[in-house]
């Protein structure tokens, strides 16, 4: 009896140790499912070690009133791992989570760019080529190993405006870019002027008007110009027309033979000086050159300048047909003596040491100022040439005008010395042969 009560005994204390444990399994458990498309792989919660997917799932079961768990992660090898939150069941409650896994990707081998090239033109050839903003070279070039893909591309010459384009580039294929200049200003202008005035013009062959006259927007570059006028040949030259700009022309008719007209060419020093022809205003001695007096009268005419601060001109001036008559002097200043006057003097070579009554005065060609009113002597010397003298009168406040064109000096044929030597000793043995002693 007493050993059945002592087994009661210890089977009341055991089923009274199990009886809390009993309680915790059954009424505080509930459970996670996690659900996933790749069977085998590991589970953890809050990166604690939970099983493996078997069967598309696994479910873990979980004390609701232990730590609670706030994460999960799936992972896989050749997977991408997968992250996710969760929180926990009700006690006898199941909560299912799912989570996809996506292969890492593999890398990929990625085939080489091949390269195009760009032929580039420009019309005029010659221009600058900016490729992708640097310069490249003078078209026409070709510009290889190129990445495919846009570029831009211009052209630059001085005078012509920039050329900008954009060009493709495929891989192997060549593109083809052709640059067409535009000048900056492809027009221009002449003036033209003639002697005779009122002359006709043509240009490449197209009557235009008469001179003077302005030819505006004309192509710039070599034109063929003429001009006639009744009585005189035709003039007719090529000219070039500047871009942007105007050129003057200025033509000379020669008369045809009959004429009754010359000209008459005046300069003066210095220049700037009033000209009248037959008491008429003619124009101006420029600083350099002459004024050119065109279409005057066959016969005499009176020429005059005057200019502030030098004595007055004047001269007689004969004209010829077809001839030019030229009136040069270098004006007196009003402040030299009344009683004197210049010589301009020239000759022909230059260089001839010039005297004025036996004393030297300088080199030709000269002027010779304040030289006594009158008749004075002028001699010419210059080694190789026969020396010149002519009479020249000076007039007070006038410059007078001598010139002489020197003669080379010619050389004195020598005698033959030879016979001479040979008809002596002839002699002298004759004569020696005649005293022959008796």
């Amino acid at each position: 009896m007493h050993r059945s009560v002592f087994l009661f005994c210890v089977t009341i204390c055991l089923f009274v140790s199990f009886l809390p444990a009993a309680s915790a399994l059954g009424g505080s458990e509930g459970w996670i499912q996690i659900q996933c498309n790749v069977n085998g792989a590991s589970v953890s919660f809050n990166g604690e070690y939970k099983g493996v997917i078997s069967g598309g799932s696994l479910t873990v079961p979980v004390y609701i009133t232990g730590t609670p768990y706030t994460s999960f992660s799936v992972s896989e090898s050749g997977y991408m791992r997968y992250d996710g939150e969760l929180s926990m069941p009700a006690e006898g409650q199941t909560k299912t989570y799912y989570a996809t896994l996506n292969p890492i990707p593999t890398p990929t081998t990625v085939p080489p760019v091949r390269y195009g090239s760009v032929s580039v033109e420009s019309s005029p050839a010659g221009a600058d080529i900016y490729f992708d903003g640097n310069y490249r070279g003078r078209a026409p070039l070709t510009i290889s190993d190129v990445w495919p893909g846009t570029y831009p591309i211009s052209a630059e010459m001085s005078g012509y405006q920039t050329y900008s384009t954009v060009v493709s580039v495929s891989t192997d294929s060549r593109s083809s870019v052709y640059c067409s200049l535009t000048p900056v200003n492809a027009a221009g202008a002449l003036y033209v002027i003639s002697s005779p005035s009122d002359a006709s013009v043509s240009l490449d062959g197209l009557y235009k008007g008469k001179t003077p006259i302005t030819l505006n927007n004309l192509a710039a570059g070599t034109h063929i110009l003429q001009l006639d006028s009744p009585g005189y040949y035709d003039w007719k030259s090529t000219v070039d027309v500047p871009a942007g700009g105007t050129k003057t022309i200025s033509a000379t008719l020669n008369p045809m033979p009959g004429s009754s007209t010359g000209w008459i060419y005046v300069s003066s020093s210095p220049g700037g000086a009033s000209v009248t022809l037959d008491g008429s205003s003619v124009g101006q001695t420029p600083a350099s050159g002459s004024l050119k007096l065109n279409s005057v009268a066959v016969g005499d005419h009176t020429v005059a300048l005057s200019l502030t601060g030098y004595r007055p001109y004047s001269t007689q001036a004969s004209v010829s047909p077809n001839t030019v008559t030229e009136v040069s002097t270098v004006l007196v200043s009003s402040g030299t003596s009344p009683d004197k006057g210049s010589l301009s003097v020239s000759s022909n070579p230059a260089g001839a040491n010039i005297f004025v009554d036996n004393n030297f005065i300088g080199i030709s060609p000269l002027t010779a100022n304040d030289i006594a009113a009158g008749s004075h002597l002028i001699t010419f010397k210059l080694d190789g040439y026969e020396d010149y003298s002519t009479n020249a009168l000076v007039n007070t406040g006038v410059t007078g005008t001598v010139s002489a064109a020197l003669l080379p000096v010619t050389p004195t044929p020598k005698s033959a010395s030879f016979p001479l030597s040979v008809t002596t000793a002839l002699g002298i043995t004759g004569f020696l042969l005649l005293r022959k002693p008796e």
